[in-house]
C-alpha cells in the first residue's frame, strides 16, 4: 500500500454508521479570566506575562474570553452540528495552588454550566485533564521535573471524576506530552522555557507517563464501572517520509516516528517501556559523552506492569509531514532535539504552506500515520482528537479560507481511505481548532479557527469562516458520498 500513490484519488463515499465528528479547544488558549473567581497563575499566565516570550507581547489574559462567553461557544458547535466538543480543564482554576489543599468551587461551578450547556444541546463533552497549563504553584516547586508533581496530577485527575465523570465519558489524560517535553524544556519555546535538550524532555516525559497511568489507575479502579467512560494518553506525530530509497534514510524516517509517537505510544501500548531505537541509541550517545548512565530514565519493572495497557483508545493528533534523512550529529550539535536521533526533516517545496512555514499541507501523511498506527499497535480503535491547519499570508484575516477547506477536504478523505481501503480502525475525528485562539509563543498572530475572532473588538465576536460551513457539511452527510458527487463537484 502506497498512499501517496493515490492521493489525487479522490474518494466518495460515506465515512461508517456510528463516526463521531468533534471539534476542539483548550483552557488557556480560549478561556480568559487569568484571575478571575480565584483561580491560580498557571505557568502559562506566568510564561506570557515574561517579557519577549510571546509574539507582539500577547497573552491569554482574555483569549476568546470563553469563561463569560462560552454559551456562544456552544451555539456555534451546535451550528456545526457536531457530536463531541473537546476542550481541557485549567488546573490552576480548580485547584489555584495545584493541591487538594483549596479547591475553588467557582471554578467548578464554570466547568458544570459548559458541560451542562453541551449535553443540553445534544453536544458530548470529551475533557483533557492536562493541557500545558500546570499551577504556577507547581511549577515553583519543579513542575513535571518533579517526581511528586505525579502524585499531585493523580489527585487533580480523581478530584475531576469525582466532579464531572456523571456527564464526562471520554477523558485524556494528557495533550501531546511530546510538544510539552520538547518545546518547553528543550527549546524553551514554551512554558515554562527550560533549555535543556539532553536531558529535561526525558525526565519530564518519564514523569508524564508514570502521572497518565496513574489517572488511568484511578479512573479504571475507583469510577469505570459506575461511570461508564474511557479514558487515554493524548498524543501527536508528524508524519515522517524518508527523504530517499537510502536504506539509511528510510531507516531514519523509522527513527524519528519512534522518538516522537513511540516514546509515549510504545509504553502505553506495547510493554509499559521505551521503544528500543531510543533506549539504545540515547546509551550509545550518552556513553560517548563520558556519563556513567543513559540521559534517557529507567522504569522500573514493576512501573513497566503498571504503564503497560492504561488505554482504551488511541488518541492521535496529526498536522503535517515531514521528509527525514540520516545525519550524523556531532557533540557541538546538541542544541537539537534531533541529536539523538540522527536525523534531519525537509519539506518539499511543491508541499503548500501555511501559516507556520514547517507546517506543511500534505493530505497523504495522515493516512500513512494511521496505517502505521494500525500495523504498529494491533490496530486499535483511533480517535483523531486534532487536525488542522493554520490561516496562511493569503487567507489570515479573510473569512473566505479557501486553503483551509483544500486542507481538510485532503486530510478527511485521506481519512476516510485509512478505513475503507486499510482497514483503519479510526472512529471519530476532531478539527482544530472551532475559533481562532491564542496559539501559544505565537499568541494571537497565527489563525487555526473555523470562525474568526476579532479580537480588536470587546464583544471578541465569532464569526464563521467558509470553512466552517464546509465542517457543517461535511458532518452532515458524514464524508463524501456517491449521491452527493453526483450532485455538486466539490463539497
Amino acid at each position: 500500500m502506497n498512499p501517496s500513490a493515490t492521493e489525487e484519488d479522490f474518494l466518495w463515499d460515506s465515512f461508517p454508521d456510528g463516526f463521531q465528528w468533534g471539534a476542539a479547544t483548550s483552557a488557556y488558549q480560549v478561556e480568559g479570566a487569568w484571575n478571575t473567581d480565584g483561580k491560580g497563575e498557571s505557568m502559562w499566565d506566568r510564561f506570557s506575562h515574561t517579557s519577549g516570550r510571546i509574539e507582539n507581547g500577547d497573552s491569554g489574559d482574555t483569549a476568546c474570553d470563553s469563561y463569560h462567553k462560552y454559551p456562544e461557544d456552544i451555539a456555534i458547535l451546535k451550528k456545526l452540528g457536531v457530536h463531541f466538543y473537546r476542550f481541557s480543564l485549567s488546573w490552576p482554576r480548580i485547584l489555584p495552588r495545584g493541591t487538594l489543599e483549596l479547591v475553588n468551587e467557582p471554578g467548578i461551578d464554570y466547568y458544570n454550566r459548559l458541560i451542562d450547556g453541551l449535553l443540553a444541546d445534544g453536544i458530548q463533552p470529551m475533557v483533557t485533564i492536562f493541557h500545558w497549563d500546570l499551577p504556577q504553584a507547581l511549577e515553583d516547586e519543579g513542575g513535571w521535573l518533579n517526581p511528586q508533581t505525579i502524585d499531585h496530577f493523580r489527585s487533580f485527575a480523581r478530584l475531576c471524576f469525582e466532579r464531572f465523570g456523571d456527564r464526562v465519558k471520554t477523558w485524556l489524560t494528557v495533550n501531546e506530552p511530546y510538544i510539552f517535553a520538547v518545546i518547553g524544556y528543550g527549546y524553551g519555546l514554551f512554558a515554562p522555557g527550560v533549555r535543556q535538550p539532553l536531558t529535561a524532555p526525558y525526565q519530564v516525559g518519564h514523569n508524564l507517563i508514570k502521572g497518565h497511568a496513574e489517572a488511568w489507575h484511578v479512573y479504571d479502579k475507583e469510577f469505570r464501572q459506575l461511570q461508564n467512560g474511557r479514558i487515554s494518553l493524548g498524543m501527536v506525530n508528524h508524519w515522517f517520509e524518508p527523504y530517499s530509497n537510502k536504506t539509511q534514510d528510510i531507516e531514519a524516517a523509522g527513527r524519528a516516528t519512534e522518538f516522537m509517537l513511540g516514546w509515549f505510544a510504545h509504553p502505553v501500548f506495547v510493554n509499559g517501556d521505551y521503544p528500543q531505537v531510543m533506549k539504545e541509541r540515547i546509551r550509545v550517545k550518552s556513553e560517548a559523552e563520558g556519563l556513567k548512565e543513559s540521559r534517557l530514565p529507567v522504569f522500573t519493572e514493576e512501573e513497566k506492569k503498571r504503564i503497560k495497557g492504561t488505554q482504551d483508545f488511541f488518541a492521535l493528533n496529526h498536522y503535517t509531514t515531514f521528509l527525514v534523512e540520516n545525519h550524523e550529529y556531532t557533540a557541538t550539535d546538541k542544541q537539537s532535539e534531533l541529536y539523538d536521533q540522527d536525523t534531519r526533516n525537509h519539506a518539499d517545496p511543491a508541499w503548500p504552506t501555511s501559516g507556520r512555514e514547517i507546517f506543511r499541507d500534505v493530505p497523504w501523511g495522515i493516512r500513512k500515520s494511521l496505517v502505521w498506527i494500525k500495523d504498529r499497535y494491533n490496530n486499535p480503535e483511533i480517535v483523531i482528537t486534532e487536525n488542522g491547519v493554520s490561516d496562511d499570508n493569503e487567507h489570515r484575516g479573510s473569512l473566505d479560507d479557501q486553503q483551509r477547506i483544500r486542507y481538510l477536504r485532503g486530510y478527511t478523505n485521506n481519512v476516510l481511505k485509512a478505513i475503507k481501503m486499510d482497514g483503519c480502525r479510526v472512529s471519530a475525528y476532531t478539527v482544530w481548532s472551532l475559533m481562532d485562539n491564542f496559539e501559544w509563543s505565537d499568541g494571537f498572530s497565527s489563525t487555526f479557527g473555523l470562525h474568526r475572532v476579532d479580537f480588536s473588538d470587546p464583544n471578541l465576536p465569532r464569526i464563521p469562516k467558509a470553512s466552517a460551513e464546509f465542517y457543517r457539511k461535511l458532518v452532515e452527510n458524514n464524508g463524501f458520498s456517491k449521491e452527493l458527487r453526483r450532485k455538486t463537484t466539490k463539497l
